[in-house]
This record gives structure tokens, C-alpha cells and sequence, in this order.
């Protein structure tokens, strides 16, 4: 069993990132498997609860996430849960392993390979829309793939925008600033960050330069939405997986209703961008998104990497005779 501390101390940053490329090579030579996530929203909650089993790396896993928005109001994490860990081999629970650590680490781990390969190579003015715990770790993830000239970081808690823009010019030495508005943190930015939990849009594609780099995070389930058409619209769009976005995604769904973009607007899915079977971007003008709803062999390989380390190390708590 490993903890929430045990999983930030096995996975640094940049490991994380090589975890996430390895199992899209996966994805993308078909030796993954995983079906859409399950999502259980009793209408007399304030959260929800999700299911997503995976197979890959030679193991089978399954994450139990609750997902409760207004944890961040309470000082703790909006993802609970773990993420199982079974043997390829024999179906034996090899390890539990905190799904928050992992989900926190391993979303912006994503976002930054997306980046990497998605985003003009001299970019780096980034503005962030969200100051919770994606948003400080997407800025980490961030500056291991393009060095940070400036940073500006929007969130409706100025507090909180400001305490993130503290911390982040202290450790990573750039000009960070706390903005009034979403249109002042994205205006002029070359890498623009989502993170937010709004049910409306909170970036607009007018925002948008010419060569931008977008990566939307926050909006995960349909009833969500961080982007308005005009955003899609504009954009090349990029998805860690066409089934889960054309399922999903309220900020692609509400851009096919209003007919701002056709079905199949979807250029490629990243794991097609890792093995270079798609250019990815073509042309220093072109404004890239990468949606990202997460998918369970992420959490599954971040969780495998850990499990590993950790019986290298003699890390974690030991249940002996589980079954």
C-alpha cells in the first residue's frame, strides 16, 4: 500500500512524463486495453464516482475515483480514491496505491508531453486559468518541457492566484503575476492552461494568438464545459483518445451542435503524436489543443512505475495474506 506522500517522493516530474510517452507507445502499437470509464452521479450528491479498469504494461488496474469539486473549499483534494494494481499473470492484487498523488501528478504529466510535442519549441509565455493543485502542478510539468519566460495565473479566488504566483516565481525564478481576469492571463500567451471546475466557459478563442498552444484539462465529464466554440473552432484539435472527447467532452460536444465544426474535427490522438504517425503541429501559426479527459492506463502505468520503485526500495506498507 502506498500513500499520497510515498507517490509524490516515488515519482518526480520528469519521470512521470517518460512513464506517460511509454504506455502511449502502447496505446498507440495496441497493447492497451481500456474501456470507457464508468460514472456513477447520484443527482442527491455533490460528487461523483468513477470506475476505470485498464490493462496494460502486463498488468491489469482499476482506479476508484470520488470526484468532489467542493473538496478545494475544504483544504483537500476534489480526486479520492486508489488505484489497483493486479499481476498480468496470475490476477493478484499486487498494490493499492493513492489515486489523488497519482491523478495529480500524472494529468499534467500528459498535458506537458502534449506540450512538448504540440507546441511551438520556442514557447513560453504561459497563462494559467486555475490556481488549485492541477494548476500549480501543470506549471511544474511545464517547465520540464519549455523554458518559462513568464507566467500569469487566473483564478476566481485572487488569494489563491496569488499565493501560486508567489510560490512559483520563488522556485522557478520567472516573473509570475496573479491577473484579474482569464482574458489578462491568456492574451499574448503562447502556452494557455485550463484547470478549472466551471460548467461554463471560462476561455474564449478570441483570446487566442496566432501559434498558441492550449491544453484543456479541467472540464472531464458532459456537464462541464471550459471552452467556448469559437476556441475549438479555431483550433487543431488533439485528444489523449477520439472516443472519450466524442463521449464526454461538453467543449467538443457544444462546438458540433452549434455547427462550428464537423464530426471528426478531431486531427489525432496523442499517442498517434508519439509514435510519429501524425505530424502533429505543421505550421508555427497554427493555434493546437490538446483535450484531456485522462485515461485509465495513465493512472495504471504511473501506478505500475511507483509499485516498482517502492519494491526496490522497500518502500510502503505490506499486507501479507490479502486474500
Amino acid at each position: 500500500m502506498l500513500t499520497h506522500r510515498q507517490v509524490w517522493d516515488l515519482l518526480p516530474m520528469a519521470e512521470a512524463i517518460a512513464v506517460v510517452e511509454r504506455v502511449f507507445e502502447d496505446v498507440a502499437r495496441g497493447e492497451a486495453h481500456q474501456p470507457l470509464r464508468s460514472v456513477i452521479r447520484p443527482p442527491q450528491s455533490p460528487g461523483l464516482m468513477a470506475m476505470m479498469p485498464s490493462y496494460a504494461t502486463g498488468s491489469f488496474g482499476l482506479k476508484a475515483v470520488c470526484v468532489f469539486a467542493g473538496n478545494s473549499q475544504r483544504g483537500i483534494d476534489p480526486h479520492q480514491g486508489a488505484v489497483l494494481v493486479f499481476s498480468g499473470e496470475t490476477g493478484e492484487l499486487q498494490a493499492v496505491v493513492d489515486a489523488s498523488a497519482v491523478t495529480a501528478i500524472r494529468t499534467p504529466a500528459v498535458s506537458a508531453l502534449a506540450a512538448r510535442l504540440l507546441a511551438n519549441p520556442e514557447a513560453g509565455d504561459l497563462g494559467v486559468l486555475g490556481a488549485g493543485r492541477q494548476g500549480e502542478g501543470h506549471i511544474r510539468a511545464f517547465a520540464v518541457v519549455r523554458p518559462i519566460r513568464r507566467l500569469r495565473i487566473y483564478d476566481l479566488v485572487p488569494e489563491r492566484a496569488h499565493d501560486l504566483a508567489a510560490r512559483m516565481h520563488r522556485e522557478l525564478g520567472v516573473p509570475a503575476e496573479a491577473v484579474v481576469t482569464a482574458q489578462d492571463a491568456v492574451e499574448g500567451a503562447d502556452l494557455v492552461v485550463t484547470v478549472t471546475s466551471s460548467r461554463e466557459p471560462v476561455l474564449r478563442g478570441a483570446w487566442l494568438q496566432q501559434g498558441a498552444h492550449v491544453s484543456a484539462v479541467g472540464a472531464s465529464t458532459p456537464l462541464e464545459r471550459e471552452l467556448d466554440v469559437d476556441a475549438v473552432a479555431r483550433s487543431i484539435l488533439f485528444a489523449d483518445r477520439r472516443e472519450s472527447i466524442e463521449s464526454e467532452s461538453a467543449d467538443y460536444l457544444e462546438a458540433i451542435r452549434a455547427g462550428a465544426v464537423l464530426p471528426g474535427h478531431v486531427r489525432a490522438e496523442l499517442a498517434d503524436v508519439v509514435v510519429g504517425r501524425d505530424p502533429g503541429r505543421t505550421r508555427s501559426d497554427e493555434i493546437t489543443l490538446f483535450k484531456s479527459l485522462g485515461l485509465a492506463v495513465e493512472d495504471l502505468a504511473a501506478a505500475r512505475y511507483v509499485f516498482e520503485k517502492a519494491m526496490t526500495a522497500g518502500v510502503g506498507t505490506w499486507v501479507r495474506d490479502f486474500a
